[in-house]
């Protein structure tokens, strides 16, 4: 399937975020010269499957996987040195390389161990029925001192270690008073011991520090050809999800150009990418959960189980109503459809078309949480499918069943479905040449 026509791309999440992403970018990698990561932090888990390997990465692109391809970590990240030094580790003990193919922005926030630790200690004060459902990354935090300005390290900062001693001890100071205050926690943190941990941390990437807004401005102007890889999904932006129950980046398409530092019209192509049914992690609404036998047979059947936390994610049926808003707000192009065979050996799949609030139907989907509390969802019901779609290499080898399940996708969502995942591993991929056609027209 040639992609080169569509120029350069982004992928994101219509979803509540565990959509495939990361098979999508892996998959489409050969296809580009740059892979880069726009938002988010190690809250994100991307699973890429090569033959009998199992690739899980958090925060370095997922086109780490694919020789000569260039990756960068853009300015909107919230970074976690240690995890990415771990990540860095990892795939070299596994063959895979990690040198001048791997760029950092100077620019990108710190995740400082204060923010893992609020993040905890928020989440326990607030109890079990008012939390938000963080991954305790500290990526809230992180971004909320980013906000702040005053208190916030980037980077770049490390490479000026006496400044960054000093400020350190500084936050350090009236984050253990507030923590003692606020919390009533006894273990104060040590600056000294931070500053020495971080400033070993970026000694060893400092390879790969760069001001990567210069890289990829310079790689437009070569003519290179960029793939956006988004973090979490469209239903928890912080601005158009369902907030509270959201993450702290922007996850529709307006977070590529600032989290990556590009002009938005250098972008001409947008893939959406959905599971054939819906996840959620965590706490908030999820109005097409199915906490019954059904619920349970997805999860097993899909493996839902977070790849960051390891918790069971929450199932449901395929809810279009709220997949169709993400959609529209994101311009999307094209779609990818994840985990078709996860539904087979249901006698009958059903898609939520809409939702009725107080009796009547919504206009648009809503992400109130209090409207969203006294919806009802609008099922349609298809006939289900049998058999393994492993095997299958073509669309139109699909089960009838199935075939027609995509269509009505496609018809409820407004954009052509130009990929369907039928398996784990990358090459389980149907890739429909005559939607890829409509996409790019």
């Amino acid at each position: 399937m040639d992609f080169h026509q569509l120029g350069n791309t982004s992928v994101i999440g219509l979803q509540w975020g565990d959509e495939g992403k990361g098979k999508i970018v892996d998959l489409l990698t050969e296809h580009f010269d740059v892979v880069v990561r726009y938002a988010g932090g190690a809250n994100a888990g991307h699973t890429v499957r090569i033959g009998h390997e199992k690739f899980a990465l958090h925060l370095i692109p997922s086109g780490i996987l694919r020789r000569k391809v260039r990756n960068i970590i853009g300015p909107g990240v919230a970074l976690d040195l240690e995890i990415i030094n771990t990540e860095i580790d990892g795939l070299r003990n596994r063959g895979i390389e990690v040198g001048k193919n791997l760029q950092i922005s100077n620019r990108s926030h710190l995740v400082m161990p204060y923010h893992k630790k609020q993040d905890r200690l928020n989440e326990a004060r607030l109890g079990a029925d008012r939390k938000i459902g963080t991954t305790a990354k500290g990526i809230g935090p992180c971004y909320a001192d980013k906000m702040l300005r005053s208190t916030a390290f980037r980077m770049g900062d490390l490479y000026r270690p006496d400044d960054f001693r000093r400020r350190l001890a500084e936050v350090v100071e009236d984050r253990n008073k507030v923590f003692a205050a606020l919390y009533g926690d006894a273990e104060p943190m040590d600056a000294r011991k931070i500053a020495d941990e971080y400033l070993a941390y970026a000694e060893r990437l400092r390879l790969h520090v760069a001001d990567t807004t210069m890289s990829i401005h310079d790689a437009l102007a070569r003519g290179d050809r960029m793939l956006f890889e988004g973090a979490q999904g469209s239903l928890l932006d912080l601005n158009h999800g369902t907030f509270p129950y959201v993450t702290s980046s922007t996850c529709t398409s307006g977070g590529v150009a600032a989290g990556a530092g590009i002009h938005p019209s250098a972008i001409s192509s947008y893939i959406g990418v959905v599971k054939a049914y819906a996840t959620r992690v965590g706490s908030g609404p999820f109005p097409t959960e199915q906490l019954n036998a059904t619920g349970d047979k997805i999860r097993e059947r899909g493996h839902e189980y977070g790849t960051t936390t390891g918790r069971p994610r929450r199932c449901g049926w395929f809810d279009a109503f709220s997949a169709r808003y993400a959609v529209e707000m994101s311009g999307i192009t094209q779609l990818a459809v994840m985990h078709l065979d996860t539904l087979g050996s249901f006698p009958e799949v059903q898609i939520c078309t809409g939702y009725r609030h107080r009796g009547a139907p919504l206009r648009l989907f809503s992400p109130d949480i209090e409207i969203l509390a006294e919806c009802e969802p609008i099922y349609e019901t298809l006939p289900g499918w049998d058999g393994d779609l492993g095997a299958i290499t073509d669309f139109e080898q699909l089960p009838a069943a199935a075939r027609h399940y995509l269509d009505r996708l496609e018809e409820l969502l407004g954009a052509p479905i130009t990929l369907v995942s039928v398996g784990a591993d990358r090459m389980a991929t149907l890739h429909r040449e005559s939607r890829l056609e409509m996409a790019s027209t």
